[in-house]
């Protein structure tokens, strides 16, 4: 890396920098694992990223844009370390078809995403919050989709059990809209035995799932305090988690051709309007 003089920056114009092929490395969960890092693009997110006090470990600027944008960055991210890149060096990492010019590599976000425990699934169940639960949702976008529905209608917690989508997949990054950065998220090794610690210390809990002792969406008269378990779109939940729910909810639909299920994350959404209630403002 040299130093450019006209922006008092750190300047890559190769290709074949070894960094840049440290941020593609992000794009694979291995690569992010090792390093502990994620990256995204645009503006956007990266302001969102600052305003939740993300870490933010490089900003990487296309050299055409940084007049424009070097500003900002220095303004809201005072301190953190800035790199202009030539036009095909930006290119090389860039994820979009039309880059706004700015690529921002982050910290993984400990304080937000922790691994599901006895202690701390049992004082979450004793918590107000409000909360939804993912099991094998396999899909980026429909996980960020979820995250991100749920910052619009205030529910703080997204459980996860650890074969769904990585939260720090760029396409799950992208679809959460920045809700990423201010969600709480719980990965749970056993999602059956978390959910079992959930309504043993009064939480219900509502598999999405059509079984003997399903009821309706309007027969079940979800509150705020219930816990609802959304499975993946192919398979459903297991039997595992069903078994773990104190009952299963469904939601009646039209019945025709290629009506077979909702997508996950819509019936998520549709799940966590009602957790929320007349608390929206």
């Amino acid at each position: 890396m040299a130093i450019n003089d006209a922006w008092k920056a750190e300047y890559i114009s190769s290709r074949q920098n070894p960094y840049l092929t440290l941020v593609n490395s992000l794009n694979d969960r291995r690569g992010r694992d090792k390093e502990r890092l994620f990256r995204f693009d645009g503006i956007k997110l990266f302001r969102e990223a600052v305003a939740c006090r993300v870490e933010i470990e490089r900003v990487l600027i296309m050299e055409e844009k940084a007049d424009r944008l070097l500003p900002e960055v220095r303004a809201l991210a005072a301190g953190a370390p800035v790199t202009v890149l030539s036009g095909g060096a930006f290119s090389k990492i860039s994820e979009e078809k039309s880059p706004e010019g700015i690529i921002t590599v982050a910290k993984y976000i400990d304080k937000r995403r922790k691994i599901a425990t006895i202690n701390n699934v049992t004082e979450l169940a004793r918590s107000p919050k409000k909360m939804i639960a993912l099991e094998s949702v396999r899909d980026p976008g429909n996980v960020g989709t979820v995250i991100r529905t749920a910052a619009a209608f205030g529910v703080d917690t997204v459980l996860m059990s650890s074969d769904c989508a990585d939260i720090y997949n760029p396409r799950t990054v992208r679809a959460a809209m920045g809700a990423l950065f201010s969600r709480e998220i719980f990965v749970c090794p056993d999602m059956a035995e978390s959910l079992r610690i959930l309504s043993q210390n009064g939480r219900r809990t509502l598999g999405a799932a059509l079984s003997e002792r399903a009821v309706t969406f309007a027969e079940a008269k979800i509150v705020s305090s219930d816990c609802v378990v959304i499975g993946n779109e192919g398979h459903g939940l297991s039997d595992g988690v069903i078994d773990a729910c104190d009952g299963c909810v469904i939601l009646p639909m039209k019945q025709g051709p290629g009506v077979e299920s909702l997508n996950a994350a819509i019936a998520a959404s549709v799940f966590m309007w009602e957790i929320a209630g007349k608390n929206l403002v």
